[in-house]
């Protein structure tokens, strides 16, 4: 779809037809249409995983900030909606999904840590942000948390870990808490590049993870299905199109899109 980039992340589909890009070589977000041509929506320091919310408002990881922010309608400004847990600074939150509930969810490892900067929380955690603006920590039991999402239903969350290179699910309460942490799957293979990264679902609970080589997919009960290969190393994806079956892959310098048989299942706009 889109090439020439320094190191693409975080892509969300937006219906108007065109994909948020995040560039966090040329610490810019971009809006990259069909055709492969992309305008500039605002410079900003090592952006990365992005999401909606319910009104369509993109909310992105700051790494530079070391904050979750939302952009304005036209992209150029921004609105810092967390930046700190219990008065000490983020140390690189990195990607954030829309919970069942409403709130956001997010992960917070070191791996964009600003250099020259220290680390004020010291460990690596999962986090809830409410709609008031607090922050809840929900685990830290994982080395470098990375991408992250629910089930379908509700009632599972998924958190890969770059470090351990392996997944966790979790069983998710209403009240936003998480219990139950378990290995849900492992995608260390010796001798091969990438981690695991960015993480999608579709609407039947299959995930969608970025792991060595290309985009793994599993079903519910944690089998390996197989993997979606690509001529460069991805670190994120997102669905889209006009039923959520196109899997739009951000990986190193390119943007890909793959038709796919399944549908999505995108939080924000649900039918």
């Amino acid at each position: 779809m889109g090439g020439g980039f320094g190191f693409t992340e975080g892509p969300v589909w937006d219906k108007s037809g065109f994909l948020w890009v995040s560039d966090e070589i040329l610490n810019k977000i971009f809006r990259l249409y069909p055709d492969g041509h992309r305008d500039e929506a605002i410079s900003l320091g090592d952006p990365d995983g992005n999401t909606y919310d319910r009104d369509h408002r993109l909310i992105d990881c700051a790494s530079v900030l070391r904050a979750i922010i939302r952009l304005s309608p036209d992209g150029k400004n921004y609105t810092i909606l967390a930046d700190r847990f219990e008065g000490k600074r983020f140390n690189s939150p990195n990607d954030v999904v829309l919970g069942p509930d409403g709130a956001f969810y997010f992960t917070d490892p070191t791996l964009d840590l600003p250099k020259g900067q220290s680390q004020e929380i010291p460990f690596q955690g999962v986090y809830r942000l409410d709609a008031k603006g607090n922050v809840r920590l929900l685990t830290r039991d994982l080395q470098q948390p990375n991408g992250l999402a629910f089930s379908p239903d509700g009632r599972f969350f998924y958190v890969d870990d770059s470090a351990r290179k392996d997944i966790r699910v979790y069983r998710f309460h209403p009240d936003g808490s998480l219990s139950d942490g378990k290995l849900f799957g492992s995608e260390e293979v010796a001798g091969q590049e990438g981690v695991p990264d960015g993480m999608r679902v579709d609407r039947r609970g299959n995930l969608f993870v970025v792991g060595p080589g290309g985009i793994w997919v599993w079903s519910p009960a944690g089998v390996h299905l197989g993997t979606v290969v690509l001529p460069e190393q991805p670190a994120n994806l997102s669905w889209g199109g006009p039923s959520y079956s196109v899997l739009y892959i951000t990986a190193t310098t390119s943007v890909y899109r793959i038709r796919t048989a399944t549908r999505g299942f995108v939080p924000y706009d649900l039918e």
